[in-house]
């Protein structure tokens, strides 16, 4: 059975107290002059917590962002355009959890002939337990990896992430929100993947991290993939932003709910903070030319070693896309 690194969420939260006092290796890097005008920058999830600023930051940096959400549209994307001063801002309705909402997306995009430069998958959930989708999915895990998966194929095969140099000498990039809870964490287990059983909030907690080392995996793979014969063609990189005051735990049980917010409102971040190192991944020079590096906040650091395996990475793309197939006739794979 697979498991994640923790079972208990206060365990959990407090083991972000380290971070939250730990030094920032390359917070002096990202300034001011580090801008993204010409750039058209994807975030999913932006309407609250970490999304929302990421979206204001973005769009402060002079990029145009595409706000990738399932509410508050237009009230979310009009409080962007006023904090950032900027109103290259729009709002576009995303899913995760229905195949064909994430469909109806990546099309729109295409449609509209839009070519994404940097595209900041942060949208996630952290459920109290299972809870089945349309597709028969559980949702934190059509949340939190599948809608990924199918998200950047869909993306790629519909020409909205090129696979050449966009603006100037800028590489697309794909900025993956993780965390580091995903270092020890076990061994993905196949003989339970896409398939739904029911669990509670212990489980749902080890699942979180669980799920975050099955996304690194594939962000890693889909790197090799894309970025053949040693030329990068699309940086692909996982981040942690470290301990963030977001409400991710509104779905939780009232009592718990209450104690993980005291302890999130001393030790964890606000969202504005903690967007800084993403913002860092995804428009710095630093970071030109590379593929599969891991941040944690502005931390440079490698990931759990099974995430490295090539026979892994080469499995769970099999296997995801066996899962994708079948619960969506219209899959659209990336062909390398």
């Amino acid at each position: 059975m697979a498991e994640g690194r923790f079972k208990n969420p206060v365990v959990a939260s407090l083991a972000g107290i380290r971070d939250f006092f730990a030094k920032q290796q390359l917070a002096d890097r990202l300034t001011d002059n580090d801008r993204a005008e010409g750039k058209t920058c994807l975030v999913t999830g932006a309407t609250s917590g970490l999304g929302f600023a990421l979206a204001v930051e973005m769009a402060r940096r002079g990029a145009r962002v595409i706000m990738g959400c399932r509410s508050q549209i237009p009230e979310a994307g009009e409080r962007v355009k006023d904090i950032s001063g900027s109103d290259n801002v729009e709002m576009r309705f995303l899913d995760l959890s229905r195949v064909d909402s994430i469909h109806a997306f990546a099309e729109g995009l295409a449609r509209d002939k839009i070519k994404l430069d940097i595209i900041i998958l942060n949208a996630g959930v952290a459920l109290p337990g299972s809870r089945m989708t349309e597709s028969g999915q559980d949702e934190m895990f059509m949340v939190n990896y599948l809608a990924n998966v199918i998200l950047t194929q869909l993306l790629f095969t519909g020409g909205v992430i090129p696979r050449t140099r966009g603006n100037g000498s800028f590489r697309p990039r794909i900025i993956f929100i993780s965390s580091d809870s995903h270092q020890g964490s076990s061994a993905i287990d196949y003989s339970e993947f896409g398939i739904y059983r029911k669990y509670g909030v212990s489980k749902g907690i080890s699942n979180y991290s669980y799920f975050k080392l099955v996304l690194n995996t594939y962000a890693t793979e889909l790197s090799r993939r894309i970025n053949t014969g040693g030329e990068v063609r699309a940086g692909i990189h996982a981040i942690c932003p470290g301990p963030v005051h977001t409400n991710i735990i509104k779905p939780a049980p009232w009592l718990l709910r209450k104690i993980l917010g005291a302890i999130f409102s001393v030790v964890f971040r606000p969202p504005a903070k903690a967007a800084l190192a993403v913002v860092y991944m995804a428009i710095s020079p630093d970071y030109e030319g590379k593929t599969n590096e891991y941040l944690h906040m502005f931390n440079p650091k490698k990931m759990d070693p099974k995430v490295y395996i090539p026979e892994e990475g080469k499995k769970l793309w099999e296997e995801s896309l066996r899962v994708w197939k079948a619960i969506d006739g219209d899959a659209r794979i990336v062909q390398i």
